[in-house]
C-alpha cells in the first residue's frame, strides 16, 4: 500500500487519493489521525452577534444584504448577552466559544465592545474564547489577544482560482493577509471554508494545501446547505461519500491540525457523522450555526460517546 510523507504532500502526489476506494481511503485518513492527534475532541460553539445586511456578496451567505432571505436582522449584542451566551456555551460542554459577526469588518466601537466582552467571559466564565469578526488590522487583534483572545477565525472559503466565482467585494489576498496579521500579533488562527459550492476537487484540494502552508491551527470544514433566497439556492448538495472523501483528504494533507466538521453535518451526512471522524475529523460544532439551528445537545454528545467507543 502506498504512502506519502510529509515531504511528498503536494497536488501532484495526492491525486491518486481520489481514485482510492472510499474505504481505503478512510483507513488511511485515520491511521495518520491516531498518529498525529490521538483521541481528543474539540468541541466548540458560536454565537452570531451581530446579524445579517452585509454588504458583501458571498453567493452562500444568508446575512449578505445582497440576498432577500429569512433571517434575524440586529446590530451588536451587548456584553451581558455576549456573557450569556459564553456561559451557556460552557455548560452544553464547549471547551471553546466564538463571537461570530456579520459584515467584512467591524468599527473601533464595536471590536471595544467584544474585547470588553472577551475579558468578562475569560474572568467569570473561563472558557477558551475565539472570534471571527472579519478584516482586521494588527492594532484591534492586539486589543482583542490582551483582552484573552486565544484563537482568531477567518475562512478562506475555497481555492483562490474559485473564490472570484463566489465572492467579488473582497479578495482571497484580504483573507491572507487577515490570517497573517493574526498569526503576527501571537493569536492562533481558524481556517477553512465551505465544500459543496460548485468548486472542484481540485479546488477542494488547493484549498487544503493553502491552509497547510499557512500553518493554521484549526480547520472549519462547513457542507453548503443551500439558503432559499441566496445565489447558491438551487446548488446540487453534495453527497455524504464525497463529503467524507473531502474530510479524508484534509486530515491527510493536514496531519496533526484540527479538522472540525461545522454546518451540514447533520443535514448532508446525516446517518454518517460519525464516519466523517473515522475519516480523520477530531472537532465539531455543537449548540447551533450562525443562521441554522442544530440538533438537541443530547444527540450531539450520544454521537460523541459513539465516535469515542469507534476510536
Amino acid at each position: 500500500m502506498r504512502s506519502i510523507s510529509i515531504e511528498e504532500v503536494n497536488k501532484d502526489s495526492i491525486n491518486f487519493l481520489l481514485n482510492l476506494p472510499l474505504i481505503e481511503l478512510i483507513y488511511r485518513a485515520n491511521a495518520v489521525r491516531k498518529r498525529k492527534i490521538g483521541d481528543r475532541i474539540e468541541l466548540c460553539s458560536i454565537m452570531n452577534a451581530k446579524s445579517g445586511v452585509c454588504r458583501e456578496d458571498c453567493k452562500f451567505c444568508a446575512q449578505s444584504g445582497r440576498h432577500s432571505t429569512d433571517i434575524s436582522v440586529y446590530p451588536l449584542k451587548n456584553k451581558d448577552e455576549i456573557l450569556k451566551a459564553a456561559q451557556r456555551a460552557k455548560d452544553i460542554g464547549a471547551e471553546r466559544f466564538d463571537i461570530v459577526t456579520s459584515g467584512n469588518t467591524l468599527t473601533n466601537t464595536e471590536v471595544k465592545i467584544i474585547a470588553d466582552a472577551i475579558s468578562d467571559i475569560r474572568k467569570k466564565v473561563c472558557i477558551n474564547m475565539c472570534a471571527s469578526l472579519g478584516k482586521l488590522d494588527e492594532k484591534s487583534l492586539l486589543l482583542l489577544k490582551n483582552s484573552g483572545l486565544s484563537r482568531y477565525h477567518h475562512n478562506i472559503e475555497t481555492s483562490e482560482n474559485y473564490f472570484p466565482k463566489i465572492v467579488t467585494t473582497h479578495s482571497f489576498k484580504d483573507r491572507i493577509d487577515t490570517i497573517k496579521a493574526a498569526k503576527k500579533v501571537g493569536l492562533q488562527v481558524c481556517s477553512g471554508g465551505i465544500i459543496g459550492m460548485g468548486e472542484t476537487w481540485s479546488d477542494r484540494i488547493d484549498m487544503a494545501l493553502t491552509l497547510k502552508e499557512l500553518s493554521v491551527d484549526s480547520v472549519p470544514i462547513n457542507i453548503l446547505v443551500p439558503v432559499k433566497g441566496t445565489l447558491k439556492e438551487s446548488q446540487k448538495t453534495l453527497s455524504s461519500a464525497d463529503a467524507i472523501r473531502t474530510i479524508a483528504i484534509f486530515r491527510i494533507i493536514l496531519e496533526d491540525k484540527i479538522i472540525k466538521i461545522a454546518a451540514g453535518r447533520e443535514s448532508i451526512l446525516k446517518d454518517f457523522q460519525a464516519m466523517a471522524f473515522m475519516a480523520g475529523a477530531n472537532g465539531m460544532l455543537i449548540g447551533g450555526y450562525l443562521t441554522i439551528k442544530s440538533r438537541d445537545i443530547k444527540e450531539d454528545w450520544r454521537l460523541i460517546e459513539e465516535i469515542k467507543n469507534t476510536w
